[in-house]
């Protein structure tokens, strides 16, 4: 009976191996090259959504804020005095938050510079305040995003 090395059985002459190691090495370089394009792809886009959540958080705080000016001015909020439509402050203006141009100057420091901010309230108390800004960076993003929120506050 006759025996065969592993080793002769199932390597091919040393002449029809030449370059296969090099090619290897170039198809790993390309996956790996792919894979990071990839990875920097999905940081951009993280990246950009993330700054928009911050103005959404911004809006929020920016209009709970809102809601307590017009707690600390009772009498004025059901007179209407902070009513107005859809305005965008001024950067000129001090953001003093005791007043609706004060307030929506800060919008556009803490939401974004496309920020517009509305107040209107009621003479029963009930006030809405409003801002709205472009959100259209984002993945999915519409060019103007709408926060609203009501509240009553005379108690």
């Amino acid at each position: 009976m006759k025996t065969f090395s592993h080793s002769k059985l199932y390597l091919a002459p040393k002449k029809y191996q030449q370059g296969v190691g090099l090619i290897e090495v170039l198809i790993a370089v390309l996956v790996l090259a792919v894979g990071l394009l990839g990875v920097a792809a999905l940081q951009a886009v993280t990246l950009r959504n993330s700054g928009n959540s911050v103005e959404r958080s911004q809006a929020v705080i920016q209009a709970y804020g809102a809601l307590d000016m017009l707690r600390a001015n009772k009498e004025a909020a059901k007179q209407g005095d902070f009513n107005s439509g859809w305005a965008a402050g001024s950067a000129n203006v001090s953001p003093d938050l005791n007043t609706a141009d004060g307030w929506r100057s800060n919008l556009l420091r803490m939401v974004s510079p496309s920020a517009q901010g509305r107040i209107n309230c009621t003479s029963t108390a009930e006030c809405t305040v409003g801002i709205r800004w472009d959100e259209s960076r984002a993945t999915g993003g519409s060019a103007d995003q709408v926060f609203e929120i009501t509240s009553r506050v005379d108690q």
